[in-house]
């Protein structure tokens, strides 16, 4: 017998609960475990009038961010859709069925405004940072640092060329992106990170760097750096920055010292790719914070073409010379060579001239020239830590920052920004951080089973 459809008949009285819809191993029944948005309204009191109509509760506001960057929903319009009809969603953030779900134009309002005045969203990052300190999931002996390039929402066909854009007068009148950027010349991530003109200029979102790094199409974009603890991977330290290699060792500086004040966390060791290898960032690192880094050192000097390179001279340090392999001396006047960061040592034109290795040392020079970085002693200390055990550890370790990144582009769907200017891609990136270091917290400290554990 063929079956009628049915026809729904409402009740008049309905007994229902959210709480008794949503299940017990949920990812959101998890995080909420780890949301404290208690100190939300008193930081931001100020920012609000003690007259009119109320305004949308922000602790709704931040709930409603959180899970659109913890289960990748990008789109805040969509995001309002969702809670509209997800029960889950309605219980997280406390709507009951007949609540009004806020305009997604609400968000961008607040975003713009008061939130980003009274930095929440780095408050935010920072309070689940030490919830995963109480959890004991952050160790404090080793961290990593790296960053990754994140497409810029920014039309490449209607860019200027740098020279041009530069030549524009920038009024008040600017876009908003303009004026963040113009606000940030002297930080040391942005406008002070090189002086060199770039190449293309997108007029909507100048901060956003004009590269081709990825070995692909070039296109605009920002860097998202990470600094993660190596016992659990969690995040300790998220900065946006231009995407210079520059503009990125500052940031892992920046993150490294707010660890520090923020947390009291202060690495034995930093594992780190060859971007962070520089002379004076290895210097700030073992002579400075005694750090031990483990990573890689960039070093120019080894030559390619057959002769001597500086690893073939002995370096005297009492009496501050080089010593050739035929056991001549290369001594220095003082001179600074290379923007001021190098040493110039010379040999004799008595010496080098009869010598029996000058083809092998210097066929196309009269004498012998070496260059000693001012910072030399940070790159030895570096070079001796190169393939120890901790070293190899260290460097597996860091793998697991490049892991985060992946999840971060294809779980959490952030491979393009929808937010501009310096101040945008930053709450992204802290949104995004903070939302997995949650999802961190709910796969460690509650774990229920072999599905939420891969979901987690």
């Amino acid at each position: 017998m063929m079956g009628e459809c049915l026809v729904m008949q409402e009740s008049l009285f309905y007994e229902f609960r959210l709480e008794d819809h949503v299940p017990s191993d949920h990812l959101l029944r998890r995080i909420d475990c780890f949301v404290d948005c208690s100190g939300l309204r008193q930081r931001l009191a100020g920012y609000y009038s003690a007259t009119g109509r109320p305004s949308v509760d922000p602790e709704l506001m931040i709930r409603m961010l959180l899970i659109g960057y913890c289960l990748g929903i990008r789109s805040e319009r969509r995001l309002c859709e969702e809670v509209h009809l997800n029960l889950a969603y309605r219980w997280f953030y406390g709507l009951g069925l007949e609540d009004k779900v806020p305009d997604h134009s609400t968000f961008s309002k607040n975003r713009h405004g008061r939130f980003q005045e009274s930095d929440l969203f780095r408050h935010l990052f920072e309070a689940v940072v030490q919830r995963c300190l109480d959890e004991g999931l952050v160790g404090g002996e080793g961290f990593a640092v790296d960053a990754s390039l994140i497409q810029d929402d920014a039309n490449k066909q209607r860019s200027l060329a740098g020279a041009e854009w530069r030549a524009q007068d920038h009024t008040d009148a600017a876009p908003r992106a303009v004026r963040e950027y113009l606000a940030t010349l002297d930080e040391v991530a942005w406008g002070a990170a090189t002086d060199v003109e770039p190449k293309f200029v997108s007029p909507s979102d100048p901060a956003a760097q004009w590269t081709d790094a990825m070995r692909g199409p070039a296109f605009f974009a920002y860097a998202d750096n990470y600094l993660i603890d190596l016992k659990s991977a969690v995040i300790v330290g998220v900065e946006a920055s231009r995407a210079v290699r520059q503009a990125e060792v500052g940031a892992a500086r920046t993150m490294l010292e707010r660890a520090a004040e923020r947390f009291g966390l202060k690495p034995e060791r930093l594992a780190g790719d060859s971007a962070y290898g520089s002379a004076k960032m290895l210097h700030w690192l073992v002579d400075e914070q005694k750090i031990e880094p483990h990573v890689p050192v960039i070093d120019n000097s080894e030559r390619q073409d057959g002769t001597f390179s500086r690893s073939d001279f002995t370096y005297d340090p009492e009496t501050d010379t080089y010593i050739c392999p035929e056991g001549k001396t290369l001594t220095t006047s003082g001179r600074i060579v290379t923007e001021g960061t190098n040493r110039l040592y010379l040999g004799s034109t008595f010496d080098c001239g009869p010598c029996p290795l000058k083809e092998r040392c210097c066929p196309n020079t009269p004498a012998r020239r070496i260059t000693r970085s001012f910072y030399e002693h940070a790159r030895e200390v570096t070079r001796a830590l190169a393939g120890t055990p901790a070293f190899e550890r260290s460097r597996q370790g860091r793998k697991r920052i490049e892991m985060l990144f992946a999840h971060l582009k294809r779980i959490l769907k952030m491979g393009r920004l929808r937010l501009r200017s310096p101040c945008g891609a930053q709450d992204e990136f802290l949104l995004a951080a903070t939302a997995q270091n949650l999802r961190k917290l709910a796969k460690l400290v509650l774990p229920t089973g072999p599905q939420m554990t891969q979901e987690a």
